[in-house]
C-alpha cells in the first residue's frame, strides 16, 4: 500500500471529510464565482442590465460543455489514481495523469475551434435570438469567453488531479487566485473602461489563465504521482478506464446543458405568448431571471458537489483497500451533510428572495422583473433538499466504481425528467411550467435515488 496516502485508510472519517471536502468546496465555489461575478457586475451596469444578464445566461451553457469535458477527464483521473494507489499500482496512476493532461489540451483546442466556427448557430440554439440587443451582447461575450476555453478546461481538469495527489489546499489556492483576479478586474473593465461584455469576458479569461499557469507549475512538482514525458503517450486501457470513471461527471454536466437549452427555448417560446414579456422591451426578462436563479443554485450545488467530490480520493482508496465499513460510514455522513445544506438553502430562497435579486441589479429593472424573479426563486428551487441528496448520490456511486448506476440516475434526472418536463409542463402552465420542471424532476429523481441508496448501504454492510 502506498505510504504517502495510507492515512486515507487510518484517519477518522470526519477528519478526512473536513480535510478533503472543505478545500474542494472552496475550489468549486470560487470556480462558480467566475460566471456569477460577471453576472453581478453586468446586472449592476446600467448600460448592460437585463440585456447583458440574458446574454450571460445564453453563453453559460457553452462554458458548461467545456466544464463537462474537463471534469470527465479530471474526475475520472482522480478516481483512477485513488483506486490505483489503494491497490499499490503507482505506474497506472502516473499513466492516467499523463494521458489526462494530453487529452484535456487536445479537447480544449478542438472545442474552441468549433465554437468560433459555429458561433451564431450555437447562440441561437440557446435562446440568444430573443431580441436584437440580447443577440448582440451574446455574440460579444461568447467570442472572448471562447478564447479562454483552453485555460478554463486545463485548470478545471487539473484541480481534481491535484487533490488526488494529496494537495487539496493547492487545488483550492490555484482556483482562488484566478477568481480573485477576475473579481478585481471585472469592475475595472466594466465600470471604469466601459468595455461592456468584452470587459466581463476579458476579466474571466485572465483569471482562468492564472489558475491554469499554477496548475502547470504543480505538474512539475507533484508529490505522490510524478508522471514523465512517456506517460503523455496515450495508453488505451488506462485512458478508457479514466474516461469511464469520469463519465458520470461528464453526463451530469452535459445533460444539464440539454436541460438549459430546453429551458431557454421554452422561455423564449412561451415568453412570446405572455401579455407582458411578449413586448420587445421586456422580452429578455424571463431569460435573465432564470439565469440568476440558476446561478444561486450553482452556488448551492458547488457546495454539495464539493463535499462529495472532495471525498472521491477517500472513497476510492478505501474501496481499493477493501475497507467497506469506512466507505459506508462516509456515505451516511455525507448524505446527512448534503441534506442539511439543501435545507439551509431552501430557507434562504423562500424567506429572502428579494435580497437575492437585489444583488443582481433588480433596482435598475421594472416591477415585472422583480415579480417574476420572486416567483422563480420560490417555485424553481422548492425541492432543493432532494436536489442536493441526488447530486451527492451520483458522485458517491461514481467514486465507488459504480459508473453504470451513477450514469443512469444522472441521465434520468437531466434528460428524461429535466428536458422532458421543461418541454411538457409549459404546454399547460405557460412560463410557470418552466419553473415547475425543476422541483418535479428533483422529487421523482429522489425516489429512484432512495432505492440505490438503500441497496448500496446493504452491499457495504455485507
Amino acid at each position: 500500500m502506498d505510504k504517502n496516502n495510507s492515512f486515507l485508510a487510518e484517519e477518522k472519517i470526519t477528519t478526512l471529510m473536513r480535510k478533503y471536502a472543505v478545500p474542494c468546496i472552496i475550489s468549486l465555489l470560487v470556480g462558480a464565482l467566475y460566471n456569477i461575478v460577471d453576472q453581478i457586475f453586468i446586472a449592476n451596469a446600467s448600460y448592460l442590465g437585463s440585456y447583458g444578464n440574458a446574454a450571460n445566461t445564453v453563453v453559460f451553457p457553452l462554458t458548461v460543455i467545456a466544464l463537462a469535458i474537463a471534469v470527465m477527464i479530471g474526475d475520472g483521473c482522480c478516481a483512477f489514481v485513488s483506486i490505483s494507489l489503494g491497490k499499490d499500482k503507482p505506474k497506472d496512476a502516473k499513466r492516467s495523469v499523463g494521458n489526462s493532461i494530453a487529452a484535456v489540451v487536445i479537447c480544449s483546442l478542438v472545442l474552441s475551434a468549433l465554437y468560433l466556427i459555429f458561433r451564431d448557430g450555437i447562440i441561437a440554439m440557446f435562446g440568444g435570438t430573443v431580441n436584437a440587443e440580447t443577440f448582440r451582447h451574446s455574440k460579444e461575450y461568447f467570442f472572448y469567453i471562447t478564447l479562454g476555453i483552453p485555460f478554463y478546461m486545463f485548470g478545471q481538469a487539473l484541480n481534481p488531479i491535484i487533490r488526488a495527489d494529496g494537495s487539496p489546499k493547492f487545488a483550492m489556492i490555484s482556483t482562488l487566485a484566478g477568481a480573485l483576479v477576475n473579481i478585481v478586474l471585472d469592475p475595472v473593465f466594466i465600470f471604469v473602461f466601459k468595455w461592456g461584455m468584452m470587459g466581463a469576458a476579458a476579466a474571466t479569461v485572465i483569471g482562468q489563465a492564472v489558475t491554469a499557469l499554477l496548475a502547470i507549475w504543480y505538474i512539475f512538482n507533484m508529490k505522490t504521482v510524478k508522471p514523465s514525458l512517456s506517460d503523455l503517450k496515450f495508453h488505451g486501457a488506462v485512458l478508457k478506464r479514466t474516461f469511464i470513471l469520469g463519465l458520470t461527471s461528464f453526463l451530469s454536466q452535459i445533460s444539464l446543458v440539454a436541460a438549459m437549452a430546453a429551458i431557454n427555448n421554452m422561455i423564449r417560446k412561451y415568453g412570446a405568448l405572455d401579455p407582458i414579456f411578449s413586448q420587445e422591451q421586456f422580452a429578455q426578462i424571463p431569460m435573465a431571471v432564470v439565469g440568476i436563479v440558476m446561478k444561486f443554485f450553482q452556488i448551492v450545488i458547488s457546495i454539495v458537489v464539493g463535499m462529495a467530490a472532495g471525498c472521491i480520493p477517500v472513497v476510492g482508496y478505501n474501496m481499493g483497500a477493501g475497507h467497506n465499513d469506512r466507505v459506508r460510514e462516509l456515505f451516511r455522513k455525507l448524505l446527512l451533510c448534503e441534506a442539511a445544506v439543501g435545507a439551509l438553502a431552501l430557507v434562504i430562497v423562500e424567506i429572502f428572495p428579494k435580497a437575492l435579486i437585489g444583488i443582481f441589479g433588480a433596482a435598475n429593472e421594472s416591477v415585472y422583473y422583480t415579480e417574476f424573479a420572486l416567483r422563480s426563486f420560490r417555485i424553481y428551487l422548492c425541492m432543493m433538499i432532494f436536489a442536493c441528496v441526488n447530486k451527492a448520490c451520483f458522485i458517491f456511486l461514481q467514486a465507488m466504481g459504480k459508473a453504470l448506476e451513477s450514469t443512469a440516475l444522472s441521465m434520468v434526472r437531466e434528460i428524461v425528467f429535466g428536458v422532458g418536463f421543461a418541454v411538457l409542463l409549459p404546454v399547460w402552465f405557460g412560463l410557470d411550467g418552466v419553473l415547475y420542471s425543476m422541483p418535479v424532476s428533483d422529487l421523482l429523481t429522489f425516489m429512484a435515488a432512495l432505492v440505490l441508496i438503500i441497496k448500496t448501504n446493504k452491499e457495504l454492510c455485507s
